[in-house]
């Protein structure tokens, strides 16, 4: 599953980063690497970009970039804060 497929309040652990060598190098630095456990706080309002929680940091990204992100979502996904 993709990273920009998940809803609002659902939590997952990252299993691969992809995309180009710039994108993927600034989503590594940002603490986006494989084995992270991250938490979807919320979308803007129309969508774009989403705001997630990762190793207790908020972090903006644009949904096309969160498409490059592969996920597993977490057991008991739902309401899961991930903090």
């Amino acid at each position: 599953m993709q990273l920009s497929e998940m809803r609002e309040g659902q939590s997952a652990r990252i299993v691969g980063v992809g995309g180009e060598m710039r994108l993927r190098r600034r989503l590594l630095e940002m603490g986006l690497t494989k084995g992270t456990k991250i938490y979807i706080e919320k979308y803007a309002p129309l969508k774009d970009p989403l705001e997630l929680v990762v190793k207790g940091f908020h972090v903006s990204l644009r949904v096309s970039e969160a498409t490059e992100i592969s996920v597993d979502l977490a057991e008991g996904a739902e309401g899961d804060n991930g903090k």
